[in-house]
């Protein structure tokens, strides 16, 4: 923390609570919130984002006799929003012009801050808005994750203070360049998002059989649609004849939902994907005991298009894991999908390790004359993954039920142009993993500089 003897000529180094008229807590209505919908909104740590703002997606009232009955806690214009309690605590927001509600007030786990009349609350704000504010605030935090802090903190921050209008030419001065910083990571913001549209393109030219086209003008001969489906039919008749059940028939593509999908190229055709599995399982339909180390067990949540997480995973005994695997046993080069929770997210196991899944995953085995590549990647198109909300019932608990995943259509192509569909698939998304690192570090480069400039502002470098 800069020392007083260091700011410039009339500055001067105060506590907090030396520039506050008042600090006000909130409190809670008998009962709580739940099942308001209407009245005086209700401002709590949730509704601070990370930019010094507010959101509102999740706005909870309490009645307006009960606000109205409110000494303290009444939101006004200008005041500075703390967060006093749990994951966010010190987290902080300004009330603007751009606040929404004229008559609102804090819960009981935030604090308003609002300052005496020769102090600009907006720079106040900014203070203990930067990286060094917030830790000063923290300097009160107690307890344990849950823990927070005290009306005690106003005297661990200490504000480097100039003279008001010299307060509001570095307002004025922060806002410009904190103004260009913002527009900046819009616009690293509009790249990411326009990368999210290039995959999905991707994906669509690679199913549509584009981006093979010249590939196949060089192939005198492709298998025809009908020796793909004998081909694949066989696989899977083999293949479930040595587990001893028998196979289920798959419907047909009827021909007004065949009119309604993309012309595919010759020797391609459209199929369900339960034509190209020949085993569809999931994990166990209860939770199961845990344990602090032992078999991973993955859940939806662990499963992406990039991998799989096992960071966060429970974990099961070798016990269970052997019992729950007599059902289903995710082996390498089977494709796992999610199918509760987050639905339609599919990735191939690549991984030399026992693990074993729960119900909200489904472990699909290919045929031989599948590669689980392509059907990964087609089932993360845009095209599988609508198919996958529309099979997605439930409303709390919701699931992509095995009979109703197999039913999803894709493009079928030969082995050996899949091959070269995900090639060209791969060589492509790997740029734009590139790009996206690229623009991820630049936007984390953004907060440094942001925390800069605060740190210039409050030590007097910036007018």
């Amino acid at each position: 923390m800069i020392e007083e003897n260091e700011l410039p000529k009339a500055w001067k180094l105060v506590k907090l609570r030396e520039v506050l008229s008042t600090l006000e807590s909130g409190k809670r209505p008998k009962g709580g919130v739940q099942g308001i919908e209407s009245g005086i909104p209700s401002i709590g740590a949730e509704h601070l984002n990370s930019e010094g703002g507010f959101k509102f997606s999740k706005i909870k009232f309490v009645p307006k006799e009960f606000a109205d009955s409110m000494q303290r806690g009444k939101i006004r214009l200008n005041d500075i929003i703390v967060v006093k309690d749990g994951a966010t605590t010190g987290k902080t927001s300004f009330v603007g012009k751009d606040y929404p509600f004229d008559n609102s007030v804090i819960n009981e786990h935030v604090f308003i801050c609002r300052t005496v009349e020769n102090v600009d609350s907006k720079y106040i704000f900014y203070n203990m808005f930067s990286e060094k504010g917030k830790d000063q605030i923290l300097e009160d935090f107690r307890g344990a994750a849950q823990g927070g802090i005290s009306s005690k903190f106003v005297d661990l921050v200490k504000i480097p203070l100039p003279p008001l209008a010299e307060q509001q030419r570095i307002i004025a001065k922060l806002e410009e360049l904190l103004s260009e910083l913002e527009k900046g990571k819009e616009q690293l913001h509009t790249a990411l998002d326009q990368l999210k549209v290039y995959r999905q393109a991707v994906l669509k030219y690679a199913f549509e059989g584009k981006l093979t086209e010249e590939w196949r003008k060089q192939k005198k001969e492709l298998p025809s649609v009908e020796e793909l489906r004998k081909q694949l039919r066989n696989e899977i008749e083999n293949k479930v004849r040595e587990t001893g059940k028998k196979l289920k028939p798959i419907p047909p593509i009827l021909e007004n939902e065949l009119a309604s999908l993309p012309t595919l190229p010759k020797n391609w055709y459209w199929g369900r994907m339960g034509e190209v599995l020949w085993s569809v399982k999931d994990g166990p339909h209860y939770s199961p005991k845990y344990q602090k180390i032992g078999i991973p067990f993955i859940s939806g949540g662990n499963v992406s298009p990039e991998g799989i997480d096992f960071r966060n995973t429970k974990f099961i005994s070798k016990v269970l894991h052997k019992e729950l695997s007599l059902r289903c046993k995710p082996e390498l080069n089977d494709v796992l999908y999610t199918k509760g929770g987050t639905t339609g997210i599919a990735r191939v196991n690549t991984y030399k390790v026992d693990f074993n899944v729960w119900v909200h995953v489904a472990v699909l085995k290919t045929v031989n004359s599948f590669y689980p590549f392509y059907l990964q990647h087609a089932l993360n198109s845009n095209h599988c993954y609508t198919q996958s909300q529309k099979y997605t019932h439930g409303v709390g608990n919701q699931d992509l039920g095995l009979t109703r995943m197999i039913l999803i259509t894709l493009p079928i192509c030969s082995f050996e142009e899949q091959l070269r569909v995900v090639e060209e698939i791969e060589s492509r998304l790997s740029v734009a993993d590139k790009l996206e690192e690229t623009i991820t570090a630049s936007l984390q480069q953004s907060e440094t500089l942001r925390q800069s400039i605060l740190k210039k502002a409050f030590e007097g470098g910036l007018v």
